[in-house]
């Protein structure tokens, strides 16, 4: 079956039994029950109420109301606050998130016109867009947003700018013939105007061939909502670590329970111990920490020009594999550039196009434009028109200046059947084109160089007139063209006077060509950096367009992201042709994607997910929101972007700004180091108080800590200085390294082992100062074995800060917020000894300088053991 861009206009009537007068009223209320209204659908909500509660639903939090229920039990009100607050913030943070992200679908909506000038009894009515139906004869003019999808009948210059749709920044001119090729994506569909686009230049007539949902718009609808919620790697972890952390707690503290009980100890007490090691080893602050690692990053990334929607997206940043990236405005300028001109026989690039000489073509580049100069030294019109003023103002030639001598006197506008415009000039006496020709005019003729040169019959040379030279000319825009280069050419003609005959038959012939001028949206260096840090950074850079496959092969060659022999270009037909295997086969070699639809993004993500990839994907239109949605970070662009794909995406780029993507995946990295620095500090100190408690009993030791104890050291230690773990600093050396696995284990990189050793280390330690504080007599012994486990830990805290730098190389106040939690935390611990008011409530008592002296040399044995790890791990990493 034919397309409708494909079938004639009459066989468009007898198919949608329809014609070129219109419905009658009665017809159209006929037809409207029929296919219904003209509007996008979108499914069931979820009601607020139950948008909130959802966010209970995860298992570490019922984990954590569990905790709070018991430490209430247990009296301990402050634990019970602590946890509670820190729940309810998390699920505020999560509903916010995701009410916000139902608001695409509103957004889509906007986009609908309201009315729309349609046919009906025979008259132009203004009628609400919802009762538009297929067959009803629509009027589109300029400043009107296209109101249903339609096949163009009729067109007087009618220009449609579709960048929402196709991603193309340049009106789209409309003509009515059929195109044979049925695999066209939507941007070349010439005759065709699309729902929600907007009429930006002359006026036509359209025929409705889809409403509603059928429309390309609707079928993006359709998208966004049936594209799926992808967890980030972080939320899958610690669900997955949440789960295995509660059962192991609740194993360790039963066998601590009887144990107890079969050694003779009270039930009672027993109880309480078992029940207060269950709350310290859930790390209650987990959330809490992961959330304000991301609320500081999202803050800090604002700086850097990135603004955060979701921020679980920021963490995820750090497993990101593939970006996914749009050509024009982020890897490049979106600044149409005059790169080449071949004038005179001799082709010039870079300073060599405006150091003097061909005069001629740059007046002709100069006045032969409809871009205007805005005031701020700037011009506002079309971009090839700006790039085309700009380099001749760059040489000297300043259009408004110009125009003072050489006063335009009439046109012949542009348009894309003949592909060429003209501009006729008085001539003042005295005029340097004199050596050309005689005439009181001149007409001066920009177009594609194959028709221009078709209209020619001499071009300048430096050495004066000659016959055009086809050929050479001709090779030399295949030239410019197989570089990814917009050519066109320029050229003159001499008139006595204007011509009666304003035909492009008459006025566009027997002209002498000027020369021919390269353009192109030059890549931005930045890019290119940027490009390069992520190769290091084992993260691959993919371009997709909506423009030319030359043009996008030799930006993306520039940039670097085309690179290997076995890098490939793919065009979205080539695409539609492969199918889901076949791709998932190759999308891993695949660099550039060039003229693609929208479903086709949503394709190259899910093959790329579907090869455990992990995507971001930038994206501006509203055709890339789905794309955005599905995309494991969905990044808008700021300036360019819709309010549709902002509201789908994860993070919004302030700048259209693709380097600006990777410092963000440098924080990213710099928040999940973080988390897991805080995960292996509260796991290894909760690790190192279990196995206090588990072991001392097999050793023959009485209950070293009593709950109060145990419930202090976790409010201490577990509080500020984990906190401040979220402020340091990045690695050196974070940006060389492969991103990590989405599917790797949150203990991976030897964090688990290291959990398991410095705590039984720090068990060992604790449990060594109580058995030689009962060998010697000392009566404090219980005092001793509390603050040795609660500064092992403070140590322990300060020596984790990098993986592998010494802590004497990053020095104490490279991390201030840390430094003052450890003084803070060591005053309070000290206070709990030392001030009699407290020693009832903690059940301490004083220690002697001595035991003072023998508890501190005691602590910071974890500190010294983890630096000697860190000093092997150096000459390890030195050696390979």
């Amino acid at each position: 079956m034919l397309e409708w861009h494909q079938k004639e206009t009459t066989e468009i009537f007898k198919e949608l039994g329809a014609s070129a007068q219109g419905y009658s009223a009665a017809e159209a209320d006929e037809l409207l029950l029929k296919y219904g209204p003209n509007e996008l659908i979108e499914k069931k909500k979820k009601t607020l109420f139950m948008m909130f509660l959802d966010q209970f639903k995860d298992f570490m939090i019922i984990v954590l109301i569990a905790a709070a229920v018991i430490a209430g039990a247990i009296g301990e009100a402050t634990d019970t606050i602590a946890i509670i607050v820190i729940v309810v913030l998390n699920a505020v943070i999560g509903f916010v998130q995701e009410y916000r992200a139902e608001k695409a679908m509103d957004l889509l909506k906007k986009m609908s016109a309201h009315t729309a000038l349609v046919l009906r009894n025979g008259a132009v009515a203004d009628i609400p867009a919802l009762q538009l139906v297929p067959g009803d004869i629509v009027n589109l003019e300029a400043g009107k947003i296209v109101p249903a999808d339609m096949r163009v009948i009729e067109t007087a210059q009618l220009k449609i700018e579709e960048a929402t749709l196709t991603g193309e920044s340049l009106p789209a001119e409309k003509h009515v013939d059929p195109i044979p090729d049925a695999q066209l994506p939507v941007g070349d569909r010439k005759n065709m105007a699309y729902k929600g686009t907007i009429v930006t230049g002359g006026r036509g007539r359209g025929v409705v061939v889809a409403t509603g949902m059928a429309t390309e718009l609707g079928k993006i609808a359709t998208m966004l909502q049936d594209a799926e919620e992808i967890k980030t790697p972080l939320q899958k972890r610690l669900a997955a670590f949440g789960q295995k952390l509660s059962l192991a707690v609740l194993v360790i503290c039963a066998v601590v329970f009887v144990v107890g009980l079969l050694r003779g100890e009270p039930a009672l007490l027993m109880l309480l111990t078992a029940i207060s090691l269950a709350v310290a080893a859930i790390p209650e602050a987990l959330p809490a920490v992961v959330t304000i690692s991301l609320a500081l990053g999202a803050k800090k990334l604002v700086r850097q020009n990135t603004l955060i929607r979701k921020l679980p997206a920021v963490e995820t940043l750090g497993s990101v594999t593939y970006i996914c990236s749009d050509k024009t405005g982020t890897l490049t300028l979106n600044k149409m550039t005059v790169e080449e001109v071949y004038a005179s026989g001799k082709l010039l690039t870079g300073e060599e196009i405006g150091s003097g000489g061909n005069a001629e073509l740059f007046t002709a580049l100069a006045l032969s434009n409809d871009a205007e100069p805005d005031g701020s030294g700037t011009a506002i019109g079309d971009p090839t028109e700006i790039a085309l003023y700009a380099v001749a103002k760059g040489a000297g030639f300043d259009k408004i200046v110009l125009l003072q001598d050489l006063p335009r006197v009439a046109e012949l506008p542009f348009d894309s059947e003949r592909k060429c415009m003209t501009t006729f000039h008085k001539i003042p006496s005295g005029s340097p084109f004199a050596r050309l020709g005689e005439g009181e005019f001149v007409s001066f003729t920009k177009g594609a160089i194959d028709v221009l040169l078709d209209k020619s019959s001499r071009v300048l040379m430096a050495e004066g007139l000659k016959t055009v030279d086809v050929d050479e000319h001709q090779k030399v825009n295949d030239r410019m063209s197989a570089d990814g280069l917009r050519v066109l050419g320029i050229a003159l003609r001499f008139w006595d006077a204007i011509p009666e005959d304003l035909s492009a038959m008459n006025v566009e012939t027997d002209l002498t060509v000027l020369g021919m001028v390269g353009m192109l949206d030059p890549e931005r260096e930045e890019a290119k950096e940027a490009v390069l840090l992520c190769k290091s950074a084992g993260i691959r850079a993919v371009m997709i367009t909506g423009d030319h496959p030359l043009t996008a092969k030799t930006i993306a060659g520039r940039l670097g992201i085309l690179e290997k022999g076995d890098d490939e270009v793919i065009t979205g037909r080539e695409l539609e042709e492969l199918t889901l295997e076949e791709f998932e086969e190759r999308v891993e070699h695949i660099r550039v994607y060039a003229r693609v639809a929208p479903e086709q993004k949503l394709k190259i993500i899910k093959a790329l997910q579907d090869r455990g990839q992990f995507v971001a994907m930038t994206g501006d239109g509203v055709n890339d929101a789905p794309a955005l949605k599905q995309a494991d970070i969905g990044v808008a662009m700021g300036i360019t972007g819709t309010d549709v794909s902002k509201e789908s995406a994860d993070m919004i780029l302030l700048d259209d700004n693709f380097a600006t993507i990777v410092k963000a995946v440098k924080e990213g990295r710099r928040i999940f180091d973080n988390i897991r620095k805080f995960i292996k500090y509260t796991m290894t100190s909760n690790s190192g108080e279990i196995w206090t408690l588990f072991l001392a009993p097999f050793l023959g030791l009485p209950i070293p800590l009593l709950p109060i104890h145990i419930l202090w050291i976790n409010l201490v230690t577990d509080g500020l200085p984990g906190l401040a773990l979220a402020v340091e600093p990045a690695e050196k050396g974070i940006m060389a390294r492969t991103p990590r696995h989405p599917k790797e284990s949150i203990f991976a990189g030897g964090l688990g082992v290291h959990i398991v050793w410095v705590g039984l280390l720090m068990g060992g330690v604790s449990l060594a100062t109580q058995a030689w504080s009962l060998n010697t007599g000392h009566a404090h012994w219980q005092t001793m074995v509390f603050t040795v486990l609660c500064l092992s830990q403070m140590g322990h805290v300060l020596a984790i800060r990098s993986d592998s730098e010494s802590f004497f190389s990053q020095g104490i106040l490279s991390n201030k917020p840390l430094a003052g939690a450890f003084l803070l935390t060591f005053a309070l611990q000290m206070a709990t000894i030392y001030v009699p008011q407290l020693n009832p409530i903690f059940k301490t008592e004083p220690l002697s300088l001595n035991e003072l002296i023998i508890t501190l040399v005691a602590s910071s044995l974890v500190f010294c053991a983890v630096e000697i790890e860190k000093w092997f791990k150096r000459r390890r990493d030195s050696s390979l």
